[in-house]
């Protein structure tokens, strides 16, 4: 492939994975990179770190409609946003020593259990629920840390995990997308940062799948504001993390 259909053919995708993903809150990180990896781009140099880019711009373009629309927990997200922001670095450096396999097996059923979750609760009515400031900062400093540190590590940004525990804890649906692309944006940004130092990304590729990036966010964020019923995203949800748990597995698996 030339570098113009290169350029065109990535753009392209990254529009349709921004627009589904920021429906969800989520950065599209799970299929940046195999989407990097299709396109004969190196895995740690290119895919990985434009992946994590791609993701962060994703949630934060998202975030701003969320933020508009009154959908994001600042109070609740910030714990968890903050410790996603140091443990991304330390991810993006583990990259070099951890075994991928078993953590990506682990990942995967983590993955599944959630999309169960979500399924099991779509048809359920939202009950949103509050919750203790000390408990609200102890799960929140967990989750930001194990999705920070792990999004980092697989290059994948980790939101579809995020969210659910959310919904699991009260949130509403839409408050969930809204409140994980907050915590999401933190932890792509700084693992994104960890993983450009040794980086070689094609600046034009970088400028194009960034603009396609926003587009896509901005109306997916806009149909989840405007147009989308709770049960209706929590499918979404569950659809995408069976998805994402089947290819973890695949990944684990294969030879």
């Amino acid at each position: 492939m030339d570098i113009t259909g290169l350029h065109t053919t990535a753009s392209v995708l990254v529009f349709v994975i921004a627009l589904v993903f920021a429906m969800l809150g989520l950065g599209g990180g799970m299929l940046y990179v195999p989407l990097f990896k299709w396109l004969d781009l190196p895995l740690k140099t290119v895919a990985i770190p434009l992946g994590l880019l791609l993701n962060g711009v994703t949630t934060a373009s998202a975030l701003v409609r969320y933020a508009r629309e009154g959908l994001v927990d600042y109070r609740g997200g910030l714990p968890a946003a903050l410790a996603a922001l140091v443990a991304a670095p330390l991810g993006a450096h583990a990259t070099r020593y951890v075994p991928k396999d078993i953590l990506i097996f682990l990942f995967a059923g983590l993955t599944l259990l959630a999309a169960l979750y979500a399924l099991q609760s779509a048809a359920r009515p939202e009950r949103p629920r509050g919750m203790s400031p000390r408990r609200r900062l102890a799960i929140g400093l967990a989750l930001g840390s194990g999705e920070g540190f792990v999004g980092a590590l697989l290059g994948v940004g980790g939101g579809f995990i995020v969210a659910p525990v959310l919904m699991m804890l009260g949130f509403g649906a839409r408050q969930a997308a809204g409140t994980t692309a907050f915590i999401v944006t933190f932890a792509s940004v700084s693992g994104f940062a960890a993983h450009a130092a040794e980086g070689d990304i094609d600046p034009a590729l970088a400028i194009l799948t960034v603009l396609a990036a926003m587009a896509g966010s901005q109306l997916g964020a806009w149909i989840t504001a405007k147009r989308a019923k709770p049960g209706w995203v929590k499918r979404l949800y569950a659809l995408l993390l069976l998805g994402v748990a089947t290819k973890l597995l695949w990944d684990s698996l294969a030879p």
